[in-house]
């Protein structure tokens, strides 16, 4: 079926129901960024395959909304759709709710799937629809026209080793139950795959490039269970969920076990989805508040953050010689973006307890850089040549860590104008990495940091600053994060983030530069702690590209110092023309 058939087998479905508008957001029902193939349904019905957005659908019209990100990437492949691209954040896009507001009457009805709703959304929906006379109900219309929507994996679930975790599962049992005594909750819903498996020590696979497995976790104050699919747990998995007293039930059991709690105070995340919270609100207290474990898996213990040294060198070395074969290889022998993405991959591979990528590569070749999170398609890959710039956006998982860096670097000729450029964000990459900032410093405070190179010349970008990362968990990880939006966690020691400005010209090319960094203690003066980054990710940058009169003394010590810790950490491992070439990538500038 054609994107324009599947609007038109939809609207079929909403005009059978008495629907005026249906609502597909991108989301499973735990609220995971990136989706198993079979809850996929916004990429599904619009053809758009971003990881952020949702359409809306009338009986006449359909919009996609998505961020920054995304807008060139959403509007090729929307076209001819019969969708409208709504630019999110940009000036004069309306917001969604106000647009179905436009387009349907009084006494109208809106559907979307419960499951794949947040609470936060669907509150926000039926506040603002209901005072317009508009019904709000859950009807999943989707289920009846993509009837071939897969099943869910059945591949294993494995131990995350305490050597590794830093923590045994018994230990963050009892760690979020004070929580739960502090909130007065006595039942504690976690629905999000990550953090249940992070809870847990446990890893799985059932979400591409996210080591997670499908599942929810209900803890009591002496109580724990866990609902999957049973058979997916190995021996060693039963073995400590059975150390730390958690009891396994079907994944099919979990709404039914809600539906028979009674007189509890439930703590459930904001973002769960809608479905659980109608279960429980009719005979229980729902306590709607961040879970505790969120915050908990943000701040790294000191074995998670040693796990993140060592991965950098394993990566490091994997990024230096593939940087050494693209540079020498390109316009020499055949090669397009999807087969830069394998090659790179490949080297990667060669790394200890390397188990795959943390996303799919971007490789973005020329004007392709400019599509912020391009992703080429194999059949479609633009040919790449020794001519012009190249992003390459990517990042591993091992078993002790997740990467994720971007390079942005020459295969030949470049303007100057894409030199200043590239100098303004790095000026910035490397601003924010030398931030000392008080306690209590959230990530919006430093946001600017990073921009300001580029705001001083009218520039910006319409992405983020930085996001927080998983330890062999999802690339990216809540609650805390750098970027212009207020988002009121503090950062604090032990966090993982990545640094990474950028600046785009479509139809041209791409820039950004990324590392990732760690918040760390500084010192205590009379005006109280002071934090400061240190930097992780190791791996050369291009000098050929840096405009050496647009650096401060300042930027260009932090630079020659991170060089030859790159030098030191990673020489070990390179040898030959390569190690050759590595060094002199390093010489200070």
């Amino acid at each position: 079926m054609t994107t324009k058939e599947k609007l038109s087998a939809l609207r079929e479905k909403m005009q059978a129901n008495h629907i005026d508008a249906f609502i597909v957001y991108s989301a499973d029902p735990h609220m995971s960024e990136y989706l198993p193939v079979e809850w996929q349904e916004r990429s599904w019905l619009s053809g758009f395959t971003g990881s952020a957005g949702f359409v809306v659908v009338t009986r006449d019209h359909a919009a996609l909304w998505t961020d920054g990100r995304y807008f060139v990437q959403a509007a090729q492949e929307l076209k001819d759709s019969g969708i409208e691209l709504m630019k999110d954040g940009v000036e004069g896009t309306p917001n969604y709710i106000d647009w179905i507001v436009s387009q349907i009457s009084k006494g109208g009805r809106v559907a979307v799937n419960a499951l794949a709703t947040s609470h936060v959304n669907w509150k926000e929906l039926i506040g603002r629809l209901e005072a317009k006379g508009i019904d709000l109900v859950d009807l999943p219309l989707l289920d009846e026209i993509w009837t071939e929507r897969g099943t869910p994996s059945q591949n294993p679930v494995f131990v995350h080793p305490d050597s590794r975790a830093g923590k045994t599962a018994a230990e963050k049992l009892a760690d979020i139950r004070q929580k739960m005594n502090e909130k007065g909750a006595t039942v504690h819903v976690i629905s999000s795959l990550d953090d249940v498996a992070w809870t847990l020590n446990l890893r799985g696979s059932d979400v591409e490039c996210n080591p997670v497995f499908l599942a929810y976790l209900v803890l009591t104050l002496d109580d724990a269970v866990l609902f999957t699919d049973l058979e997916k747990l190995d021996v060693n998995a039963r073995k400590q969920l059975d150390t730390a007293f958690v009891k396994m039930k079907p994944y099919d059991e979990f709404y039914p076990y809600l539906a028979s709690l009674k007189h509890e105070k439930i703590l459930v995340a904001p973002n769960s989805n809608q479905s659980i919270y109608r279960t429980l609100e009719e005979n229980n207290e729902v306590l709607v508040a961040p879970v505790p474990g969120n915050l908990m898996k943000a701040v790294k213990n000191d074995t998670e953050l040693e796990g993140f040294r060592k991965v950098m060198v394993r990566d490091g070395v994997a990024m230096v010689k593939f940087l050494y074969w693209l540079t020498h290889s390109a316009g020499k022998e055949a090669m397009d973006e999807y087969s830069i993405g394998e090659k790179l991959e490949s080297f990667r591979a060669q790394g200890e307890n390397f188990v795959g990528v943390s996303f799919n590569s971007i490789v973005g070749y020329q004007e392709n850089g400019a599509v912020v999170h391009y992703s080429a398609k194999k059949e479609t890959a633009k040919k790449v040549t020794g001519f012009g710039s190249i992003l390459v956006d990517s990042g591993a998982q091992y078993l002790e860590g997740t990467t994720d860096i971007t390079r942005t670097f020459p295969l030949g000729e470049v303007t100057d104008e894409f030199k200043h450029d590239s100098t303004l964000v790095l000026k910035g990459m490397i601003d924010l990495a030398m931030a000392k900032f008080p306690k209590g410093t959230k990530g919006f405070h430093l946001d600017a940091l990073a921009r300001l190179p580029l705001w001083l010349e009218g520039k910006d970008y319409a992405h983020g600053t930085g996001h927080g990362v998983g330890s062999f968990m999802n690339v990216h990880e809540g609650p805390q994060n750098i970027r212009k939006d207020m988002n009121p966690t503090e950062l604090v020691p032990g966090m993982v983030i990545s640094d990474e400005p950028g600046f785009y010209v479509e139809g041209k090319y791409g820039i950004r530069h990324e590392n990732l960094i760690t918040v760390k203690e500084w010192k205590t003066t009379e005006s109280g702690t002071f934090y400061q980054f240190e930097t992780l990710t190791l791996c050369p940058f291009f000098k050929s590209i840096i405009v050496t009169e647009l650096l401060s003394e300042e930027e260009i010590g932090w630079l020659n110092a991170y060089h030859k810790t790159v030098e030191e950490k990673l020489s070990p491992y390179l040898e030959g023309a390569i190690k050759e070439w590595f060094l002199e990538m390093v010489q200070p500038l």
